[in-house]
């Protein structure tokens, strides 16, 4: 214990005193604590931004605005709470948790994020010279070198490609838009400040020049071509834009504002961060930035869904792996990772299974790095890491979406998968899956090749409709016994008996694990395909000593890309102790579910049938697509024209559209064909097209071959009634009980926001949230516990899951929820609740409550006996005095300067025994 005496100190002295203890008890709480709060908060609330304004001048805050894209999301900030603590904060302002008109609230806390550059030179020399001749992954102009150009990025600009009008942002530190290479490319409307609450992204300067991440990340992407001045990036005509949000605290709200940010304008995010790549983090978005992400694939471009890509991470040294990070972890990213130019692995990566594709970066040192655009309008040949490869995908995906702008966040991955090449990179594990994509936990796909992605976006159409199969294994707990395997087994049929859910062939694969473990790093756990591909979902982690498990954490593959989805799958769990454990306590596995993302169709041989760009092109000559909930007028349907024979035998002579039929056509295009072999869709005043299935919003009238309009909401049906279809337009719950499309779904069924359906709820839950067994009301004859319905019990006895009937409770309880002295809810007549345990009598410590609540408190702190709360000590522990009935340290109790004590009171200090003995009357006072 640490003794001070103030009394004599100047009123300088005493403000520096001030100064100096506070700064370091905050520093010393925020080491001693995981959770850092912050001064804004992330709030719900229906009724629009007028009311979100009304709630938070009542309750003392500023409304900084919606969130990002998510409807009804609001950002609080309150100037009169600390911007930093270690605990939630407490005041006046708390009573807006408890208003209806809000349905969720949440302060923010600090997150860590890391950008993603290898620090192996710290010693970066800047040039101002130009550099063309230095970006060897372009191209390879010393012939010495073992370096290839695979990535063909010289090959996709002499096709004339280059990206423009294509719009990518970098999530990062910033981006100094006036540098001399991105002035000209500099986009202030894909641009924000989320650190600084305003339009410009340009980084903060410090002797350091730390944040310098950005600004390099920028450079690869669209560094400007023939201007003298540095390098060229890959997509040196496109635009970019810059979001500040990594040199501040990174919160929630901050990530899913930085998601969300105008995604009808920005087509590609690129991120190089992530969680702690120390090798022992699990850890990935929260609620609000999940959200954002799907609604970016939902809404972003149109519609066709933004473009994340993602840096897989930088912990090979430490042991991480990516599968431990939920960013790259996400369908919704694209993961990228790194090779040197030789290659080899470098030594910062990480392995997992879904990672996509790969980009050059540096290696060891004497592997050239990466130059591009740096701080102070300078040069760098020294950026590295897995930072380094998204920008890259970033700047070739720019190119492609010149290539073909109607191609979608899934067109893009699958381009990705289908183009990307092992080439010269060197793995051990590469393999070829059923669907004979070669595919390894290193590479994922293999290098990109800019050339190829052009040349096949170019003559693109969009794959199948986007289906979500998921199975739960059966709840039964299982023991994880060291050096075993554990095997557990699901069988799917990839859900062929529901239409709208069925997978037949693979994208994505994710495995949703519940596992409780002494030691997390110690496990290891692998799928297997039905075709027999198997994916490593998590490596060993020698620096993860967590005893936290995972609690339904999720692991993506995309190992099983284009195989078959039907048929039995195994995961494989093992246990290497690492350590001294006891061998006693054993990992258990409480349960796993496995979702499979993929399409009912071939996603290649069938483009034709649900092409969305082809949907686009059609449209755009038909009149705009009616509002849901406006009636609308029904299409006038004229009925098929069919040229005269005499008039055919008059047309010239050219091969017909392979949609034409029989009559012949008088162009070679589909919309030129006199009659169709399937279906036409649309009208004689907007121009007719043969097509060979019908898209989205229609239904095949199979004795007329006509496509004709779905009931306003369908968005697949059968018929023109709204009681006809199969599936609903965004916005939408697919009420199957009567085939309609419900804008909310009735009692006692729940939304699906997934897969848009209106699921039942549980018999027993008269209504339910999110889940069909998570009740919220009851039916008759039961009672909610929880989110449970269980049968009503009387007084004295609780329902027991195991036996399925009423047992009595412990004699001490009037009300519980088990058989034990700890599990009273209230106490029996001369009963009173401490600790969770119903007692006779208060302990030594305790003082007990009117008799009305049937508790007995706490003394405060130090107390031997108290009769009350607050400053009503009896008796004191050894080593503290009672004064005033307070206890305090036994030493001389001077009270400080009246202004230290009231900043002592202000920040809840008095709970410190070393400021309580500072301030001895005001703590006293302050209770």
């Amino acid at each position: 214990m640490i003794n001070f005496n103030c009394v004599g100190l100047s009123a300088k002295n005493m403000h520096l005193f001030v100064v100096f203890m506070l700064s370091t008890f905050v520093v010393c709480e925020t080491l001693s604590s995981r959770s850092v709060f912050t001064n804004h908060w992330a709030v719900r609330i229906i009724g629009g931004p007028k009311e979100a304004d009304k709630l938070a001048s009542k309750y003392g805050f500023t409304n900084l605005g919606q969130i990002g894209g998510l409807e009804d999301h609001y950002h609080f900030h309150h100037s009169r709470v600390v911007r930093r603590s270690t605990f939630a904060a407490r005041g006046a302002h708390s009573f807006i948790h408890m208003d209806p008109k809000v349905g969720w609230i949440q302060q923010q806390i600090v997150k860590s994020r890391v950008k993603r550059y290898a620090r192996s030179d710290p010693d970066f020399i800047y040039f101002n010279d130009p550099k063309w001749s230095k970006l060897w992954y372009i191209h390879s102009g010393d012939k010495t070198s073992q370096c290839r150009s695979e990535m063909n990025i010289l090959a996709a600009w002499q096709r004339g490609y280059t990206g423009r009008n294509v719009v990518v942002t970098i999530l990062d530190d910033g981006i100094e838009r006036n540098h001399p290479d991105l002035a000209q490319n500099y986009d202030q409307l894909a641009s924000y400040d989320f650190n600084g609450n305003d339009h410009d992204p340009t980084p903060r300067y410090d002797s350091s020049n730390e944040n310098k991440h950005g600004t390099r990340c920028a450079g690869e992407v669209a560094a400007v071509a023939n201007n003298s001045h540095c390098v060229v990036g890959i997509a040196y005509n496109a635009r970019i834009g810059g979001i500040r949000m990594l040199d501040g605290d990174v919160t929630d709200v901050v990530e899913a504002k930085s998601l969300g940010i105008r995604p009808d304008y920005i087509d590609i995010y690129s991120a190089s961060w992530g969680p702690d790549d120390d090798g022992k983090t699990v850890d990935g978005p929260g609620p609000l930035a999940k959200q954002a992400f799907e609604v970016g694939i939902k809404k972003g471009r149109k519609g066709l869904g933004s473009i994340f890509v993602w840096a897989s991470g930088n912990g090979g040294r430490q042991g991480d792996h990516c599968s431990c990070d939920g960013y790259t972890n996400s369908i919704y990213t694209i993961s990228v990772s790194s090779s040197t130019e030789n290659g080899n692995k470098p030594w910062y990566l990480e392995v997992c299974s879904s990672t996509l594709a790969t980009t050059y970066s540096s290696g060891e040192f004497y592997d050239r790095k990466i130059v591009t655009t740096d701080l102070r309008q300078r040069c760098t040949d020294g950026h590295t890491g897995t930072s380094v490869s998204a920008p890259m995908v970033a700047g070739v995906i720019a190119l492609t979406l010149e290539a073909n702008r109607l191609i979608t966040w899934r067109d893009v991955q699958h381009l990705l998968v289908k183009t990307s090449r092992p080439v010269h990179l060197q793995a051990n594990d590469w393999k070829t899956n059923a669907a004979g994509h070669k595919v390894s936990h290193l590479f994922g796909f293999g290098l990109v090749d800019a050339e190829a992605m052009v040349i096949e976006a170019k003559k693109w159409r969009s794959v199948p409709p986007h289906h979500t199969c998921t199975k739960i294994s059966d709840c039964k707990t299982t023991y994880i016994r060291p050096e075993q395997t554990l095997n557990a087994t699901i069988s799917s049929t990839g859900c062929s008996e529901q239409p709208e859910h069925h997978v037949a062939f693979l994208e994505h694969v994710v495995v949703r694990v519940f596992i409780d473990h002494p030691r997390r790093g110690d496990l290891e756990i692998s799928l297997v395909s039905p075709a027999g591909t198997r994916s490593q979902l998590l490596l060993k982690r020698l620096f993860d000593n967590s005893n936290e498990g995972f609690k339904n954490w999720e692991f993506m593959t995309v190992h099983c890309w284009g195989e078959r989805a039907e048929g039995t799958w195994t995961l494989e769990i093992s246990d290497s102790p690492s350590q001294l454990r006891n061998p006693e306590v054993l990992g258990k596995m409480k349960e796993w579910t496995l979702i499979l993302y993929g399409t009912a169709e071939h996603p290649y041989q069938s483009h034709g049938s649900h092409s969305r760009s082809h949907m686009l092109e059609v449209s755009s000559v038909q009149s705009t697509e009616p509002t849901l909930g406006i009636p609308q007028p029904e299409e006038q349907e004229e009925e098929e024209y069919n040229a005269p024979s005499s008039m055919a035998a008059l047309l010239p002579v050219w091969p017909c559209h392979r949609e034409c039929g029989d009559q012949g056509c008088d162009g070679p295009h589909a919309e030129h064909c006199l009659n169709c072999v399937n279906f036409s869709l649309g009208s004689l005043k907007s121009g007719r097209t043969c097509i060979s299935h019908c898209p989205l919003g229609y239904f095949e009238d199979v004795e007329a071959r006509r496509c004709r309009r779905c009931h306003r909401g369908c968005e697949r049906c059968v018929g023109h009634s709204p009681h006809n279809c199969r599936s609903c337009r965004r916005g939408l719950f697919f009420y199957a009980l009567e085939s309609s499309c419900v804008a909310a779904c009735p009692s006692g069924y729940f939304p699906d926001d997934a897969q848009r359906h209106c699921l039942q709820c549980h018999e027993k839950c008269r209504h339910c949230l999110h889940e069909s067994d998570r009740c919220t009301a009851c039916s008759e004859g039961f009672s909610l516990a929880g989110m449970t319905c269980v049968p009503e019990c009387v007084n004295g006895t609780f329902f027991n899951l195991e036996e399925m009937k009423c047992s009595p409770c412990h004699m001490s309880c009037s009300t519980c929820t088990g058989p034990g002295m700890k599990e009273c809810i209230h106490c029996a007549q001369d009963f009173l609740l401490q600790e969770w345990r119903c007692v006779r009598k208060c302990a030594a410590g305790y003082y007990e409550c009117e008799k009305t609540e049937f508790l007995k408190r706490i003394c405060e702190e130090n107390c031997g006996n108290c009769q009350g709360p607050g400053a009503s000590c009896t008796q004191c522990r050894n080593g503290y005095n009672l004064v005033d009935g307070t206890c305090i340290v036994s030493a001389t109790c001077n009270n400080a300067d009246e202004v230290f004590c009231e900043m002592v009171k202000f920040n809840r200090l008095c709970e410190k025994k070393l400021f309580r003995q500072f301030c001895c009357r005001t703590c006293r006072l302050a209770g």
